[in-house]
């Protein structure tokens, strides 16, 4: 057992805001357990830990505390082999009071691993709401989803079973799984989707104090404590995607410097409650020419935050819609849209038209700062190039496309 303690001071984390504590782990071990303690009513430390090998987890400040054998891990964390050597703990100093706040973390090894808690039982598959009658596009399925939710695997509340099936109730047809700097829950998800009949897309949420991006697609870990251009890098080498998140979001904005600007933007974000503040859109508009708006959630658990689908991405996607890559291949694509909710009204992209779906008397503003009126439920209006965005009489954003 080795324990580290001390106070972490406001110099500390301006030097440098992450921190790693050495773990020896001897040859033979079964299981490393870490316990971190400090007042949480005073500061807030994110944890983590790497191992000689690489990332081995990260839970932020969601959890005091991770075991790791080689069969399972709390989740956050990667089981296997525990390779013998140093490790580290990773602590971020994410709040830190002007008098310091202490702290304790103490990693014990053990020749013995303990038993797997026991797996919560998982939902029945609920039955799925109809779906709307939106046309197919040469031959291309438009499928509804949520590109931004959260489980037990970082701040969630939800296991990935009990997420599939509220995505399911809500009537998505698939779901982006971002667990906040972590993989471990991606070998989970084919499962899941098998179980529940909906597409959960890989993801994970690259968190920092300067803002966060979701990545999409079976990349492997992305290294938050990098720069975010090698985010983008790493992601674009593995054949994944990159989104800036809710890039107002109060204290989680979008502040990183950059110097390749990604198309994806999550333009709509459940936290975007007065939809007349055109802020959001002002700020994809001017982070480049051809953002590609998509939505999310941020779906942490039932009734703190917005459901799974508030807002929904929509995706025109090729091929088996049960499969990740197609819905991948169609944000990459940019064909998108985004409402405020999978039976809200809809503004669809059909070739050179629009489609306005249940959206009578509402105003159809265009790139250049044109509108035009939408009358009936099912409205054809001719398309431009750049973002399209459906408006009620208030000005309050109701659908956007791309």
């Amino acid at each position: 057992m080795v324990t580290h303690r001390g106070r972490w001071t406001l110099r500390d984390r301006a030097e440098s805001i992450m921190r790693a504590l050495p773990v020896t782990v001897p040859p033979g071990t079964a299981a490393l357990t870490v316990r971190l303690d400090h007042p949480r009513d005073a500061g807030v430390l994110d944890l983590g830990c790497v191992g000689p090998a690489g990332f081995r987890g990260w839970s932020g400040g969601a959890r005091d505390g991770f075991t790791i054998t080689a069969d399972w891990a709390t989740p956050g964390y990667l089981p296997g082999e525990l390779e013998p050597g140093e490790w580290q703990v990773l602590l971020r100093l994410h709040r830190v009071p002007p008098d310091g706040l202490p702290y304790e973390v103490t990693a014990t090894t053990s020749t013995h691993s303990p038993a797997s808690p026991a797996a919560p039982e998982a939902p029945p598959r609920p039955e799925r709401p109809p779906r709307p009658a939106v046309p197919d596009v040469d031959g291309r399925r438009w499928l509804a989803g949520d590109l931004h939710a959260h489980t037990v695997h970082s701040d969630g509340a939800s296991t990935i079973d009990e997420l599939a099936a509220l995505a399911v109730a809500r009537g998505l047809d698939f779901l982006a799984v971002t667990d906040h700097n972590t993989t471990s829950h991606h070998p989970w998800l084919p499962g899941a989707s098998a179980r529940y009949g909906v597409t959960l897309v890989p993801g994970q949420e690259v968190t920092t104090d300067r803002g966060h991006a979701n990545v999409f697609g079976p990349v492997g870990w992305i290294d938050f404590r990098e720069p975010a251009d090698r985010w983008l890098a790493a992601a674009e080498r593995a054949g994944g995607l990159l989104s800036i998140n809710h890039p107002l979001g109060g204290d989680c904005a979008w502040r990183q410097p950059v110097t390749t600007r990604t198309r994806l933007v999550e333009v709509w974000h459940s936290g975007w409650w007065d939809r007349t503040w055109g802020a959001p859109l002002a700020w994809a508009q001017a982070w480049r020419p051809d953002v590609v708006p998509i939505g999310g959630s941020d779906f942490h658990r039932p009734g703190a935050d917005a459901p799974p689908g508030a807002p929904t991405t929509w995706v025109l996607a090729d091929g088996d819609p049960a499969d990740e890559a197609a819905v991948r291949a169609a944000l990459a694509a940019g064909r998108t849209a985004v409402s405020a909710g999978p039976d809200a009204p809809l503004l669809l992209r059909l070739g050179d038209e629009l489609l306005a779906l249940g959206a009578d008397g509402a105003l159809l503003g265009y790139p250049d700062g044109r509108h035009r009126v939408v009358r009936g439920d099912r409205c054809l209006l001719p398309a431009d190039d750049g973002l399209h965005v459906l408006e009620s009489h208030r000005m309050e954003v109701i659908a956007l496309c791309s």
